[in-house]
């Protein structure tokens, strides 16, 4: 891949759309979790089934981005966004489906496919670093990263829509709604022309890409970035309701929930132009600093009011700002023609990330004391250890990176 000059006409109206359509994987992704009280309720299920039915489908985007990584690299972006829409739409309705019977087994099963929607991340990336010469890449892996924010229209408006139109017409609308956008990408999407397609068989294309040292330095810092946001965001409602029953119903969590995302969204493209600028290790570290400093206030507990509203938007302003660093690096060191491969496994590992939080919370819930204080301490350190490894790593040129995929 070669820097772009001048003529590359219409790269951030190509961006823009790659946004919107993973704004629309990420509503469809995050569905279920908006609803996490009705299921609970309708279907009596306890602490260790609802951490279940929320870490299901995180686990399945997660690891489904390490191939749909590879197959950007392969079929370009324009063809991927498409399929991976249009191939989650049954999904969604069989999350409908099994809301409607009550069925826990058949959601889990649903949610398991309902994952597909989130491997959307891992398309955009490779799509949106070739419009951009490698100096304006965290920016443009910013800018689409906002699509992120998917998952706050997921929390505004799907228990809005439940209460409105009713269960099954939401997730009608949804399934619609991603088929119209698969549509629209089909025919108004294209690819960057410094993009070339990578040949090779995708098996040995992703083995290629775990060949480099930067794939798994990488991986392990988005893990807790990326991670610790998939996490809150999907956790979210279901520890204020928990912790803050009496303050905090369930449209109320699902508002909080969005203002967390929308505040991570903004951040991201913020911690990109700053990674862009100042370097992405300095940015990185700082905001691992924020991240254990704010879980450690969270594990106190505070009143529930301005202190804790506060302190989860300055949590998710401060994940943003890494999530957006630690992609500036990605674009700069991987080979030109593994971008989308790397890409791929790092945002798996980020996925990866938000599947045991959930998990691990619901295992160290404390119902003597209502308290997740454990779960978020374990945060606190893994932030600490995070931010030492980050201090760590060196940047190596381009050069010693392509050798290493060689070997």
């Amino acid at each position: 891949m070669t820097e772009q000059p001048a003529v590359y006409q219409g790269r951030l109206g190509q961006v823009l759309l790659a946004t919107l359509a993973s704004t629309t994987g990420f509503w469809a992704w995050m569905s279920i979790s908006p609803l996490q009280k009705t299921y609970a309720t309708e279907m009596g299920l306890n602490e260790g089934q609802i951490s279940l039915m929320l870490a299901t489908p995180v686990l399945v985007g997660a690891l489904g981005r390490v191939l749909t990584g590879a197959m950007t690299d392969r079929l370009g972006g324009r063809r991927m966004f498409a399929y991976v829409l249009l191939g989650a739409v049954p999904a969604v309705l069989l999350v409908a489906l099994a809301g409607s019977l009550k069925s826990f087994w058949l959601l889990i099963g649903a949610g398991f496919y309902l994952g597909v929607a989130g491997t959307i991340f891992a398309v955009g990336i490779p799509f949106s670093s070739a419009w951009y010469p490698p100096g304006q890449r965290g920016f443009a892996n910013g800018v689409f990263g906002m699509g992120m924010i998917g998952t706050a229209v997921s929390a505004f408006l799907t228990p809005r829509l439940a209460a409105g139109i009713g269960y099954l017409n939401t997730h009608l609308l949804i399934a619609a709604v991603m088929a119209v956008m698969a549509v629209v990408v089909w025919f108004c999407m294209k690819e960057s022309p410094a993009w070339q397609p990578n040949p090779r068989p995708v098996v040995p294309v992703v083995l290629g890409a775990l060949k480099l040292p930067i794939t798994w330095q990488m991986s392990f810092l988005y893990a807790i970035v990326f991670g610790g946001f998939v996490a809150f965001s999907t956790y979210l409602p279901k520890y204020l309701t928990t912790v803050y029953p009496d303050q905090v119903d369930q449209i109320g969590a699902g508002t909080r929930m969005g203002s967390f995302v929308i505040a991570a969204v903004i951040a991201r493209p913020i911690g990109g132009i700053l990674a862009d600028k100042l370097g992405a290790k300095l940015i990185t570290v700082i905001s691992l600093v924020g991240v254990a400093a704010l879980a450690w206030v969270v594990s106190l507990q505070p009143p529930e009011g301005i202190v804790t509203g506060a302190t989860f938007l300055a949590m998710a302003a401060a994940l943003g700002v890494g999530m957006g660093s630690v992609f500036g690096w990605v674009p700069r060191l991987a080979p030109a023609d593994k971008v989308g491969s790397v890409s791929g496994v790092v945002a798996a590992a980020g996925g990866l990330g938000g599947y045991f939080p959930p998990l691990v919370m619901g295992a160290t819930y404390n119902p003597q004391t209502n308290s997740y204080a454990l779960g978020l301490w374990l945060l606190v350190i893994t932030a600490g250890l995070a931010m030492v490894l980050a201090l760590l790593l060196q940047r190596r040129p381009r050069s010693s990176v392509e050798e290493s995929a060689k070997a």
